[in-house]
């Protein structure tokens, strides 16, 4: 049963923390929210469901208030019944009071004290945490939201508990910890219900002790929530009460807080092309705040700039538009043979300015680094997981696992090649270092080029290197050995080398020497690609053919397959033309709910998809499909790559 009363709940609370404006756009139909997510797939990727199920094995006496989502006066009802008792244990306890609804992961009540335990996903070294207050004596950001979500729980048990004396603290993953457990992910298995709900399934007769040592940290976070009580650092002209009552009063008489434009524009999830059915929100503040039509709304905006971080600057100084910002807000610094940050920012501005589509190039550096490049070139990509819950025994909280790799070879007489994959979905199975082997075995092949795409292939080599040292594999050295041929150290190892063949970033080279304003200033491969099959009219004549037809080898595609195809003139993105490995989510989808993984900027719908073959309930014919759907998947990724590569090579020929 709905709420006839507008309550400030937690998850509204927290979208009014990152633009109070939203609270009026929200749960309305007439606005598109572009973030609705599926919180299933969600927890495949991410285990938020199975970490808050293990926070509460901690708490065996705990009771948990399920059903009746919805009305919260029953909610409120069931959880006052318990805490009559003297001393309990509650999941989801419920609070109401003056507009305000808040449940509480896990609430701990002894007599008069209580203890707030908020679950989160996230995770934390406990080895090495202080505080999560900066030594400017204000929060650290990351973890604001989550501090403030504590906060706003904590002020509304207090209102209706006066006499209370309230601790908090975070129970999240611990980096430091090992699990002890085989296949201890596995025992929390995420599922859907008839309303589509997210739960979880655990065996009837699991007990704390067969989950073996701790994966979890509980962190006080008292210092934390006394400076927002006291301070309210985000808005210091409001004491925290002012704060929250500002919100709720706003929200319970469906008014639109004002709130600046400004580049947290960019990531707005009510920015949707208006129709005569859908309003879009982002263009509502636009129109108002500027009094511009739609079409000038549409146009590029500063915060559109590539990695620009003085937009916030040039709005306080009224700038809103890229063709508003002059030459000498970027100061241009020139490299010799390549292209610098801030004159890529301005070649950026420039082609927006002049309505310019060309692409630009800085040939002669181009051409420089590509002939140094040794053939056979190889080109790989890795798909990745890093779960909160690890799969198998003897591993981290958010530790690295490498599942799938796919590597194109092309040959100085024009010959391309899908010369090795590896896939490895096996259930309870630690797959980095027969996935390092495999990789030996194809790179050892020849002595030619590596490239990869941006840092993550190098960042999980560091990992694997890492987890060699700690191992008792026989081939550990011989396994080091390659690590170090291939790669160079990052920032956090504490040894430093750099490969006789260490791979090639092609991120960079389209970075350092490439521009086209079909990327939005974007070097993602997701966006470069189509704006090199936008631009090269061979890669437009060769792969509008299929397979059969063009000097290229595969190892998942049939020979009737066709990479490229155009609409209305323009090219349809090869990954839109594969089928989605999860019905209703394309790969953009996928991808963006693991943002805050750590480690993993791109790969969502593999990543997601490894996660739910590691439970032993899919079927044969499902897991079939989704293994076919990643080798498609990964296969394009590095014949992507290659494209990038035969566009270079026909500019600078």
């Amino acid at each position: 049963m709905k709420q006839k009363q507008r309550y400030l709940t937690k998850s509204r609370f927290k979208q009014a923390l990152d633009c109070p404006t939203k609270l009026f756009y929200t749960k309305k139909i007439a606005y598109e929210n572009t973030a609705e997510s599926d919180t299933f797939l969600e927890s495949l990727a991410q285990g938020g469901f199975q970490v808050e199920e293990l926070a509460r094995m901690n708490y065996p006496d705990g009771i948990a208030i399920l059903g009746d989502d919805w009305d919260y006066h029953t909610l409120v009802t069931r959880t006052s019944l318990l805490l009559q008792q003297e001393n309990t244990t509650i999941f989801e306890a419920a609070f109401i009071t003056n507009g305000l609804f808040i449940r509480v992961d896990i609430l701990l009540k002894k007599g008069d004290n209580i203890e707030l335990i908020e679950v989160k996903a996230k995770s934390i070294s406990k080895n090495h945490h202080e505080s999560f207050i900066n030594t400017r004596n204000n929060l650290d950001g990351g973890w604001t939201p989550y501090l403030y979500d504590v906060a706003f729980q904590k002020y509304v048990i207090q209102q209706c508990y006066p006499n209370w004396t309230i601790k908090t603290s975070l129970m999240l993953a611990n980096k430091d910890a090992i699990c002890t457990v085989e296949g201890l992910n596995q025992k929390f298995r995420i599922t859907k219900n008839s309303n589509l709900r997210t739960g979880i399934i655990k065996p009837d007769n699991l007990k704390l002790e067969d989950l073996g040592a701790s994966l979890l940290a509980k962190i006080s976070i008292e210092d934390e929530i006394h400076l927002i009580f006291a301070q309210n650092p985000l808005d210091e002209n409001r004491t925290f009460e002012e704060f929250i009552k500002y919100f709720q009063t706003n929200y319970e008489n469906d008014s639109k807080i004002f709130t600046e434009i400004g580049k947290h524009c960019k990531s707005c999830e009510f920015h949707v092309e208006p129709t005569d059915e859908i309003k879009s929100g982002f263009h509502e503040c636009w129109s108002e705040q500027l009094n511009i039509s739609r079409i000038r709304i549409d146009r590029p905006k500063v915060y559109d700039v590539s990695n620009f971080r003085n937009s916030e600057k040039l709005i306080e100084q009224g700038k809103f538009f890229m063709d508003e910002i002059l030459e000498s807000d970027i100061n241009p610094t020139p490299i010799i043979d390549k292209i610098s940050s801030t004159e890529r920012q301005w070649i950026q501005i420039e082609k927006v300015i002049n309505n310019d589509p060309k692409p630009f190039f800085e040939i002669d550096g181009l051409k420089t680094e590509i002939s140094s490049w040794i053939f056979p070139l190889n080109f790989i990509d890795f798909e990745t997981s890093a779960v909160a819950i690890p799969f198998t025994k003897g591993r981290r909280p958010y530790e690295q696992l490498a599942f799938q790799f796919s590597h194109h070879t092309v040959y100085e007489d024009g010959r391309i090649e899908h010369t090795t994959e590896y896939l490895n979905t096996q259930v309870g199975i630690f797959p980095n270092f027969e996935f390092l082997r495999a990789l030996k075995v194809a790179l050892e092949a020849n002595n030619g080029s590596i490239f990869r795409y941006h840092a993550h292939e190098n960042t999980i080599l560091n990992a694997i290197y890492k987890q060699l040292l700690d191992s008792d594999e026989e081939d550990k050295n011989e396994l080091i050995t390659f690590i170090k041929l291939i790669s160079h150290n990052t920032g956090k190892s504490t040894e430093t080398w750099t490969g006789e063949r260490d791979m090639i970033d092609l991120w960079k080279v389209v970075k350092d020497y490439y521009y086209d304003p079909y990327t939005n200033g974007s070097n993602s491969i997701k966006a470069v690609l189509p704006a090199v099959l936008n631009s090269s009219r061979f890669l437009q004549s060769k792969y509008q053919n299929s397979l059969s037809k063009i000097n290229l080898t595969s190892k998942n595609f049939k020979e009737s397959h066709v990479f490229l195809k155009l609409e209305n003139g323009k090219p349809i993105s090869p990954y839109y033309l594969l089928p989605p490995l999860f019905d209703d989510w394309d790969m953009e989808s996928l991808d963006s709910t693991i943002t805050e993984i750590e480690g993993i900027s791109d790969g969502g719908a593999a990543l997601t998809a490894y996660g739910k073959l590691q439970f032993e309930e899919v079927t044969k014919n499902e897991r079939q499909a989704i293994e076919n759907g990643l080798l498609k998947y990964c296969e394009l990724d590095t014949l992507a790559m290659v494209m990038i590569y035969e566009y270079f090579k026909e500019i600078t020929n």
